[in-house]
């Protein structure tokens, strides 16, 4: 079901709210008609550029290849050669949404008018996005450098030289200087970047409220998310995970007293582990608006100077390090969860039975919820490690250096599943303890969380197999979102 307001497409104002509702079918694309127009400008300008000078991948070879010159009677199977020679990805098939975000972002790309493609691609990107077509492409053959695989296999979709897997459309010419110009984008990388942006901010803000039902359970003090406490340090991140602590716990009414002086830190310390994860999400953000709007093509065809400049926009360090930035803070964030998990099947805390048991003594209760958790949380934390500290040098030593930004995002989308597992975990408990103290939580969201999970996670007091129990809670995180 799609929603009434199209997404404008014109190479500048493109959001990634906008490519996750394209991408999960909410919304539908519209090209802009000055955009097209100003492709075709960008095409004329690159054509009559070709004629006068050498221009890298479209009079020549790419890579190491750069000084070879191609013969002008043959440029167009010079192109299909070189669509053919690069659409060598393999591994699994990435999914729809990211398939269809990477047809978006590349369309919006191609509508900035940097890269002098035929307009004709961009119309068979609009349509394909308009008829729901979808190419097969493969999820590996990209080391941050551009999505040069990935692409080569929409180009050849579209020219009918590959099968469609989700519809079709009638095959497009592949001009001469096209194939480089439209394989000359990191599209693929972005469209996986936008989407883990988008479930992980969920998640992030989901974590509020689940950390909120602890502190519920764990009669935690207030002080800890004091606005007067957060104007000392002013870090925008954790002001603002402090004040959504606030709304959520307490909304207009007054916090009660705490049980302790001073609570453990999975309570105490959340605002300052949680917000580094907070300004880290909307730095990416900006990063990934940037990059979704950018004419990254090398060469870039300027309109304005009637030139093509040589460059390195095909470089994604920022993002790179930007995801990378993102994974080392979600891993404290999940750290912390997995303590306040501890901290809620310890009687002295809770004033409830060990592992929140209700069986005869010796049950185990919860007990296999902390396995379970840092089971995620290895996982979580090898999906951490910095894909920016090495480099690769290919193609005879010319192209000598990789940002790694594919395996980033790749590296990302993983984390986000290892996060969703350890949140479940700390919500079971959380719920767990909450309906065995049976106490009336404060008029506030938090209040709503938890009628929320009561409703679809089952009490049942005696020792039992949580594994569904685990599934139906990494659904509910999600919802949280909105509350």
């Amino acid at each position: 079901m799609t929603d009434s307001s199209p997404v404008r497409i014109d190479g500048r104002h493109l959001r990634c709210a906008d490519v996750v509702r394209v991408a999960r079918r909410s919304a539908w694309a519209k090209l802009d008609d000055a955009a097209l127009e100003k492709a075709r400008e960008a095409y004329a300008v690159a054509r009559d550029i070709g004629a006068k000078r050498a221009v890298y991948g479209r009079t020549t070879g790419v890579g190491a290849n750069r000084h070879d010159v191609v013969d002008p009677d043959s440029a167009d199977q010079h192109g299909l050669r070189l669509l053919s020679s690069h659409a060598g990805g393999t591994g699994e098939l990435a999914s729809d949404p990211v398939v269809r975000s990477t047809l978006l972002i590349r369309l919006n790309q191609l509508a900035a008018a940097g890269s002098g493609v035929h307009p004709r691609l961009l119309e068979a990107l609009a349509n394909a996005l308009r008829v729901g077509a979808l190419p097969h492409v493969h999820s590996l053959g990209a080391i941050g450098t551009g999505d040069l695989s990935a692409l080569a296999e929409i180009a050849l979709t579209l020219a009918g030289r590959r099968p469609w897997a989700v519809g079709a459309l009638p095959p497009v010419p592949i001009s001469p200087g096209d194939a480089l110009a439209f394989i000359s984008s990191n599209a693929a990388t972005l469209a996986e970047s936008v989407l883990a942006w988008h479930d992980l901010r969920e998640l992030l803000y989901s974590s509020h409220l689940v950390a909120g039902l602890s502190y519920c359970a764990l009669g935690g003090s207030p002080e800890a998310f004091s606005a007067r406490v957060h104007a000392q340090r002013p870090h925008p991140g954790s002001v603002q995970s402090a004040a959504e602590m606030r709304r959520v716990l307490w909304g207009d009414e007054e916090p009660p007293t705490g049980r302790r002086l001073q609570d453990p830190f999975g309570l105490r310390a959340f605002p300052q582990v949680q917000g580094p994860a907070l300004d880290a999400v909307d730095a990416l953000e900006r990063v990934l608006t940037t990059d979704l709007n950018a004419a990254a093509e090398n060469p870039f065809i300027d309109i304005d100077t009637e030139n093509a400049y040589h460059h390195g926009h095909f470089s994604t360090a920022y993002l790179a390090l930007s995801l990378d930035h993102l994974r080392a803070a979600l891993h404290h964030v999940a750290e912390l969860s997995a303590a306040r998990l501890g901290d809620l099947v310890e009687p002295e805390l809770t004033g409830l039975s060990p592992f929140l048991a209700a069986g005869p003594p010796g049950s185990s209760g919860i007990m296999i919820l902390e396995y379970v958790a840092h089971d995620a949380l290895s996982q979580l934390r090898h999906a951490a490690a910095p894909v920016t500290l090495g480099t690769a040098v290919i193609s005879r030593g010319l192209e000598d250096h990789a940002s790694f930004s594919t395996q980033a995002a790749r590296s990302t989308s993983a984390a986000i599943g290892a996060y969703r597992t350890v949140l479940a975990c700390e919500l079971l408990a959380a719920v767990r303890a909450l309906r065995l103290r049976s106490e009336e939580l404060p008029h506030a969201p938090v209040a709503e969380a938890f009628r929320i999970a009561a409703a679809s996670l089952p009490m049942v007091a005696e020792d039992h197999p949580l594994t569904e129990e685990i599934a139906q809670a990494e659904q509910l995180v999600a919802r949280f979102a909105a509350l």
